[in-house]
Protein backbone atom coordinates (compact mmCIF):
# COMPACT_ATOMS: atom_id res chain seq x y z
CA UNK A 1 0.00 0.00 0.00
CA UNK A 2 1.34 3.60 -1.00
CA UNK A 3 1.93 6.25 2.33
CA UNK A 4 0.09 8.37 0.40
CA UNK A 5 -2.98 6.46 0.13
CA UNK A 6 -2.63 5.39 3.94
CA UNK A 7 -2.00 8.93 4.83
CA UNK A 8 -4.82 10.27 3.12
CA UNK A 9 -6.98 7.72 3.93
CA UNK A 10 -5.96 7.93 8.07
CA UNK A 11 -6.83 11.71 7.21
CA UNK A 12 -10.13 11.25 6.19
CA UNK A 13 -11.56 8.44 8.84
CA UNK A 14 -9.92 10.15 11.85
CA UNK A 15 -8.97 14.12 11.90
CA UNK A 16 -11.18 15.33 8.77
CA UNK A 17 -14.17 17.71 10.10
CA UNK A 18 -17.44 14.77 9.83
CA UNK A 19 -19.48 17.59 7.38
CA UNK A 20 -16.88 18.19 5.41
CA UNK A 21 -15.96 14.78 4.89
CA UNK A 22 -19.58 14.30 4.14
CA UNK A 23 -19.44 16.89 1.72
CA UNK A 24 -16.30 15.38 0.04
CA UNK A 25 -18.19 11.98 -0.38
CA UNK A 26 -21.09 13.50 -1.80
CA UNK A 27 -19.23 15.22 -4.56
CA UNK A 28 -17.78 11.95 -5.37
CA UNK A 29 -21.27 10.59 -5.23
CA UNK A 30 -22.61 13.49 -7.28
CA UNK A 31 -19.93 13.02 -9.85
CA UNK A 32 -20.52 8.95 -10.34
CA UNK A 33 -24.79 9.41 -10.19
CA UNK A 34 -25.16 12.69 -11.21
CA UNK A 35 -28.83 11.62 -11.89
CA UNK A 36 -29.88 12.17 -8.50
CA UNK A 37 -31.21 8.57 -8.21
CA UNK A 38 -30.72 5.97 -5.06
CA UNK A 39 -31.47 2.96 -6.22
CA UNK A 40 -32.40 -0.57 -4.13
CA UNK A 41 -33.57 -4.36 -4.96
CA UNK A 42 -36.18 -6.58 -3.55
CA UNK A 43 -34.62 -9.71 -2.35
CA UNK A 44 -34.59 -12.15 0.11
CA UNK A 45 -31.77 -13.86 2.04
CA UNK A 46 -31.96 -17.51 2.13
CA UNK A 47 -29.35 -19.11 4.69
CA UNK A 48 -29.28 -23.03 3.31
CA UNK A 49 -27.84 -24.19 6.37
CA UNK A 50 -26.20 -22.75 9.70
CA UNK A 51 -23.70 -25.49 10.10
CA UNK A 52 -20.25 -23.80 9.78
CA UNK A 53 -17.12 -25.49 10.62
CA UNK A 54 -15.36 -21.80 10.61
CA UNK A 55 -17.16 -21.39 14.28
CA UNK A 56 -16.13 -17.21 13.91
CA UNK A 57 -15.82 -15.65 17.35
CA UNK A 58 -18.04 -12.34 15.48
CA UNK A 59 -20.82 -15.03 14.64
CA UNK A 60 -24.12 -15.51 16.39
CA UNK A 61 -25.63 -17.31 13.18
CA UNK A 62 -23.91 -20.53 13.20
CA UNK A 63 -24.65 -23.94 14.87
CA UNK A 64 -22.26 -27.63 14.77
CA UNK A 65 -23.23 -30.13 13.10
CA UNK A 66 -24.89 -32.20 16.06
CA UNK A 67 -26.11 -28.91 17.70
CA UNK A 68 -29.89 -29.33 18.36
CA UNK A 69 -30.47 -26.02 16.65
CA UNK A 70 -28.33 -26.99 13.06
CA UNK A 71 -30.68 -27.33 9.79
CA UNK A 72 -29.99 -27.98 6.06
CA UNK A 73 -33.22 -26.93 3.86
CA UNK A 74 -33.84 -29.22 1.10
CA UNK A 75 -33.70 -27.97 -2.54
CA UNK A 76 -37.79 -27.80 -2.04
CA UNK A 77 -37.37 -26.16 1.09
CA UNK A 78 -35.66 -23.29 -0.82
CA UNK A 79 -38.04 -23.48 -3.52
CA UNK A 80 -41.01 -22.84 -1.32
CA UNK A 81 -39.20 -19.73 -0.24
CA UNK A 82 -38.21 -18.56 -3.12
CA UNK A 83 -42.06 -18.76 -4.80
CA UNK A 84 -42.88 -17.00 -1.60
CA UNK A 85 -39.98 -14.00 -2.32
CA UNK A 86 -41.32 -13.81 -5.73
CA UNK A 87 -44.84 -13.41 -4.66
CA UNK A 88 -43.73 -10.32 -3.34
CA UNK A 89 -41.76 -8.74 -6.35
CA UNK A 90 -38.52 -10.01 -5.32
CA UNK A 91 -35.84 -10.50 -8.65
CA UNK A 92 -33.18 -11.94 -6.97
CA UNK A 93 -32.26 -14.68 -4.07
CA UNK A 94 -28.80 -13.90 -1.71
CA UNK A 95 -28.21 -17.62 -0.77
CA UNK A 96 -25.52 -18.83 1.45
CA UNK A 97 -25.00 -20.89 3.85
CA UNK A 98 -21.50 -21.63 6.13
CA UNK A 99 -19.11 -24.14 5.66
CA UNK A 100 -20.87 -27.38 6.12
CA UNK A 101 -18.92 -30.05 5.93
CA UNK A 102 -21.17 -32.77 4.29
CA UNK A 103 -21.40 -30.96 1.25
CA UNK A 104 -19.59 -31.47 -1.85
CA UNK A 105 -19.89 -29.76 -5.44
CA UNK A 106 -22.56 -31.98 -6.73
CA UNK A 107 -25.29 -30.61 -3.94
CA UNK A 108 -24.36 -26.83 -5.02
CA UNK A 109 -24.61 -27.34 -8.43
CA UNK A 110 -27.76 -29.95 -7.93
CA UNK A 111 -29.40 -26.99 -5.90
CA UNK A 112 -28.87 -24.32 -8.87
CA UNK A 113 -30.25 -26.27 -11.66
CA UNK A 114 -32.95 -27.20 -9.66
CA UNK A 115 -33.65 -23.35 -8.95
CA UNK A 116 -33.24 -22.22 -12.32
CA UNK A 117 -35.57 -25.07 -14.08
CA UNK A 118 -38.56 -24.89 -11.09
CA UNK A 119 -37.79 -21.62 -9.53
CA UNK A 120 -36.11 -19.29 -12.05
CA UNK A 121 -34.62 -16.00 -10.04
CA UNK A 122 -31.25 -14.50 -10.30
CA UNK A 123 -29.12 -16.29 -7.94
CA UNK A 124 -26.92 -13.95 -5.86
CA UNK A 125 -24.78 -16.67 -4.12
CA UNK A 126 -21.64 -18.75 -1.94
CA UNK A 127 -19.22 -16.04 -0.72
CA UNK A 128 -15.55 -16.71 -1.47
CA UNK A 129 -14.90 -18.85 1.82
CA UNK A 130 -17.70 -21.10 0.75
CA UNK A 131 -16.23 -21.55 -2.66
CA UNK A 132 -12.56 -21.97 -0.98
CA UNK A 133 -14.13 -24.86 1.51
CA UNK A 134 -16.11 -26.49 -1.87
CA UNK A 135 -13.15 -26.71 -4.19
CA UNK A 136 -11.42 -28.11 -0.57
CA UNK A 137 -14.03 -31.15 0.29
CA UNK A 138 -14.14 -32.09 -3.87
CA UNK A 139 -10.15 -31.90 -4.42
CA UNK A 140 -10.61 -28.79 -7.33
CA UNK A 141 -9.04 -25.93 -7.79
CA UNK A 142 -11.48 -22.96 -6.93
CA UNK A 143 -11.82 -21.87 -10.59
CA UNK A 144 -12.78 -24.84 -11.79
CA UNK A 145 -15.53 -24.90 -9.06
CA UNK A 146 -16.35 -21.30 -10.20
CA UNK A 147 -16.70 -22.50 -13.93
CA UNK A 148 -19.17 -25.49 -12.34
CA UNK A 149 -21.09 -23.11 -10.19
CA UNK A 150 -21.76 -20.28 -13.27
CA UNK A 151 -22.25 -23.57 -15.37
CA UNK A 152 -25.21 -24.51 -13.12
CA UNK A 153 -27.14 -20.68 -12.58
CA UNK A 154 -24.51 -19.10 -10.34
CA UNK A 155 -25.57 -15.48 -11.86
CA UNK A 156 -23.02 -13.40 -9.32
CA UNK A 157 -21.50 -13.32 -5.94
CA UNK A 158 -22.10 -11.55 -2.90
CA UNK A 159 -18.87 -10.01 -0.79
CA UNK A 160 -19.17 -12.09 2.49
CA UNK A 161 -16.39 -13.16 4.49
CA UNK A 162 -14.13 -10.49 3.69
CA UNK A 163 -14.30 -9.30 7.20
CA UNK A 164 -11.63 -6.82 7.63
CA UNK A 165 -8.63 -8.04 5.19
CA UNK A 166 -5.96 -8.05 7.27
CA UNK A 167 -4.17 -10.94 8.45
CA UNK A 168 -3.65 -10.01 12.24
CA UNK A 169 -7.19 -9.44 12.63
CA UNK A 170 -8.77 -12.57 10.91
CA UNK A 171 -6.07 -14.65 12.82
CA UNK A 172 -8.13 -13.13 16.13
CA UNK A 173 -12.40 -13.46 14.67
CA UNK A 174 -12.09 -15.95 11.79
CA UNK A 175 -8.57 -18.19 11.68
CA UNK A 176 -10.47 -20.98 10.44
CA UNK A 177 -11.30 -18.97 7.38
CA UNK A 178 -9.85 -18.13 4.26
CA UNK A 179 -7.24 -15.78 4.07
CA UNK A 180 -6.74 -12.41 2.28
CA UNK A 181 -4.62 -13.52 -0.54
CA UNK A 182 -7.46 -16.08 -1.19
CA UNK A 183 -10.56 -14.30 -1.08
CA UNK A 184 -8.80 -11.92 -3.16
CA UNK A 185 -8.07 -14.31 -5.77
CA UNK A 186 -11.43 -16.00 -5.40
CA UNK A 187 -13.11 -12.74 -6.51
CA UNK A 188 -10.33 -12.23 -9.54
CA UNK A 189 -11.06 -16.07 -10.90
CA UNK A 190 -15.04 -14.67 -10.75
CA UNK A 191 -14.81 -11.65 -12.32
CA UNK A 192 -11.94 -13.09 -15.44
CA UNK A 193 -14.86 -15.76 -15.90
CA UNK A 194 -17.45 -13.03 -16.27
CA UNK A 195 -18.94 -12.73 -13.14
CA UNK A 196 -19.77 -9.46 -11.36
CA UNK A 197 -19.34 -9.62 -7.27
CA UNK A 198 -19.70 -6.98 -4.75
CA UNK A 199 -17.32 -6.03 -2.06
CA UNK A 200 -18.21 -5.97 1.93
CA UNK A 201 -16.06 -4.72 5.05
CA UNK A 202 -17.17 -5.75 8.61
CA UNK A 203 -15.67 -2.43 11.29
CA UNK A 204 -15.47 -2.39 15.04
CA UNK A 205 -13.62 -6.23 15.51
CA UNK A 206 -10.40 -4.34 16.66
CA UNK A 207 -8.91 -3.80 13.84
CA UNK A 208 -6.53 -0.75 13.55
CA UNK A 209 -7.48 2.20 11.18
CA UNK A 210 -4.61 1.67 9.03
CA UNK A 211 -5.82 -1.50 8.45
CA UNK A 212 -8.78 -0.24 7.54
CA UNK A 213 -7.18 1.21 5.18
CA UNK A 214 -5.25 -1.50 3.84
CA UNK A 215 -8.66 -3.17 3.60
CA UNK A 216 -9.98 -0.61 0.90
CA UNK A 217 -6.71 -0.43 -0.62
CA UNK A 218 -7.26 -4.15 -1.39
CA UNK A 219 -10.25 -3.68 -2.87
CA UNK A 220 -9.40 -1.18 -4.72
CA UNK A 221 -6.34 -2.39 -5.96
CA UNK A 222 -8.40 -5.02 -7.88
CA UNK A 223 -10.95 -3.30 -9.27
CA UNK A 224 -8.28 -1.50 -10.89
CA UNK A 225 -7.03 -5.05 -12.48
CA UNK A 226 -10.30 -6.29 -13.28
CA UNK A 227 -13.50 -3.96 -12.83
CA UNK A 228 -15.53 -6.42 -11.39
CA UNK A 229 -17.02 -5.24 -8.07
CA UNK A 230 -20.18 -3.63 -8.54
CA UNK A 231 -20.65 -1.81 -5.14
CA UNK A 232 -18.83 -2.12 -1.39
CA UNK A 233 -21.28 -2.74 1.22
CA UNK A 234 -19.69 -1.52 4.89
CA UNK A 235 -21.15 -2.55 8.03
CA UNK A 236 -20.80 -2.37 11.63
CA UNK A 237 -19.92 -5.37 13.95
CA UNK A 238 -22.93 -6.83 16.30
CA UNK A 239 -21.38 -7.47 19.39
CA UNK A 240 -24.59 -9.21 20.96
CA UNK A 241 -24.81 -12.60 21.40
CA UNK A 242 -21.21 -13.54 19.51
CA UNK A 243 -17.66 -14.48 21.74
CA UNK A 244 -16.31 -11.51 20.36
CA UNK A 245 -16.02 -9.27 23.25
CA UNK A 246 -16.02 -5.56 20.91
CA UNK A 247 -18.09 -2.35 22.17
CA UNK A 248 -20.89 -0.98 20.02
CA UNK A 249 -19.32 1.36 17.28
CA UNK A 250 -21.29 4.81 16.81
CA UNK A 251 -23.77 5.65 13.73
CA UNK A 252 -20.94 8.44 13.86
CA UNK A 253 -17.80 5.97 13.52
CA UNK A 254 -20.25 4.28 10.57
CA UNK A 255 -20.86 7.66 8.84
CA UNK A 256 -16.81 8.28 8.72
CA UNK A 257 -16.39 4.83 7.45
CA UNK A 258 -18.86 4.94 4.52
CA UNK A 259 -17.79 8.55 3.42
CA UNK A 260 -13.74 7.14 3.52
CA UNK A 261 -14.96 4.50 1.60
CA UNK A 262 -16.42 6.29 -1.19
CA UNK A 263 -13.75 8.71 -1.65
CA UNK A 264 -10.92 5.99 -1.72
CA UNK A 265 -13.13 3.62 -3.51
CA UNK A 266 -13.70 6.30 -6.68
CA UNK A 267 -13.47 3.02 -8.94
CA UNK A 268 -15.99 1.18 -7.51
CA UNK A 269 -19.31 2.42 -8.74
CA UNK A 270 -21.52 2.24 -6.00
CA UNK A 271 -21.52 2.13 -2.18
CA UNK A 272 -24.43 0.46 -0.26
CA UNK A 273 -26.24 2.17 2.89
CA UNK A 274 -26.80 -0.59 5.63
CA UNK A 275 -30.25 0.31 6.99
CA UNK A 276 -30.55 -3.69 8.40
CA UNK A 277 -27.54 -2.94 10.99
CA UNK A 278 -27.68 1.13 11.19
CA UNK A 279 -31.47 1.71 11.14
CA UNK A 280 -33.52 3.79 8.40
CA UNK A 281 -32.49 7.12 9.43
CA UNK A 282 -28.81 6.42 9.69
CA UNK A 283 -28.86 4.73 6.16
CA UNK A 284 -30.98 7.88 4.95
CA UNK A 285 -28.31 10.40 6.28
CA UNK A 286 -25.68 7.85 4.67
CA UNK A 287 -27.33 9.05 1.21
CA UNK A 288 -25.41 12.32 2.05
CA UNK A 289 -22.56 10.57 2.88
CA UNK A 290 -21.72 9.12 -0.59
CA UNK A 291 -24.57 6.24 -0.45
CA UNK A 292 -26.00 5.91 -3.73
CA UNK A 293 -27.48 2.44 -2.95
CA UNK A 294 -30.20 1.75 -0.22
CA UNK A 295 -29.25 -2.06 0.02
CA UNK A 296 -32.60 -4.36 -0.42
CA UNK A 297 -35.84 -5.07 1.02
CA UNK A 298 -34.30 -7.76 2.74
CA UNK A 299 -37.39 -9.65 2.55
CA UNK A 300 -35.69 -12.57 5.23
CA UNK A 301 -32.28 -12.14 7.34
CA UNK A 302 -30.68 -14.31 9.35
CA UNK A 303 -27.05 -13.63 10.27
CA UNK A 304 -27.51 -10.04 11.39
CA UNK A 305 -30.52 -10.81 13.58
CA UNK A 306 -29.35 -13.56 15.54
CA UNK A 307 -26.46 -10.56 16.46
CA UNK A 308 -29.55 -8.67 18.21
CA UNK A 309 -29.98 -6.01 15.39
CA UNK A 310 -33.70 -5.14 15.35
CA UNK A 311 -33.89 -3.79 11.50
CA UNK A 312 -35.01 -6.93 9.57
CA UNK A 313 -36.94 -6.26 6.80
CA UNK A 314 -38.66 -2.71 4.91
CA UNK A 315 -40.65 -3.04 2.18
CA UNK A 316 -40.84 -1.24 -1.14
CA UNK A 317 -43.09 1.66 -0.56
CA UNK A 318 -40.81 2.05 2.70
CA UNK A 319 -37.86 2.45 1.43
CA UNK A 320 -39.35 4.55 -1.67
CA UNK A 321 -40.11 6.78 0.98
CA UNK A 322 -37.42 7.32 2.87
CA UNK A 323 -35.23 8.00 -0.58
CA UNK A 324 -37.81 10.23 -1.59
CA UNK A 325 -37.82 12.31 1.57
CA UNK A 326 -34.42 12.83 1.28
CA UNK A 327 -34.39 14.35 -1.65
CA UNK A 328 -33.73 11.88 -4.39
CA UNK A 329 -35.07 9.46 -7.07
CA UNK A 330 -36.33 6.18 -5.77
CA UNK A 331 -35.66 2.90 -8.13
CA UNK A 332 -35.78 -0.21 -8.49
CA UNK A 333 -32.78 -1.92 -9.76
CA UNK A 334 -31.36 -5.59 -10.42
CA UNK A 335 -27.89 -6.72 -8.98
CA UNK A 336 -26.12 -5.60 -12.10
CA UNK A 337 -27.55 -2.16 -11.16
CA UNK A 338 -29.93 -1.57 -14.14
CA UNK A 339 -32.77 0.09 -13.80
CA UNK A 340 -36.08 -1.74 -13.55
CA UNK A 341 -38.31 1.11 -12.98
CA UNK A 342 -38.76 4.97 -10.93
CA UNK A 343 -40.74 4.71 -8.44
Amino acid sequence: MSRSFLRFGLELLQDTELLSLGALADSVRRRLHPEGRVTFINDRNINYSNIRISRCRFCAFYRGEKDAAAYLLSYEEIGRKIDEAKALGAVQILLQGGLHPGLGLEWYTGLLRYIKRRHPIHVHAFSAPEIDHIARLSGLEPERVIEELAASGLDSIPGGGAEVLCARVRKLVSPRKIGVKRWLAIHERAHRLGLRTTATLVYGMGERPEELIRHLRHIRALQERTGGFTAFIPWSFQPEHTRLREEKTTPVTYLRVLAASRILLDNVPSIQASWVTQGPDIATLALYFGANDFGSTMLEENVVRAAGCNFSTMDEPTIARLIRQAGFTPALRRQDYSIIRTL
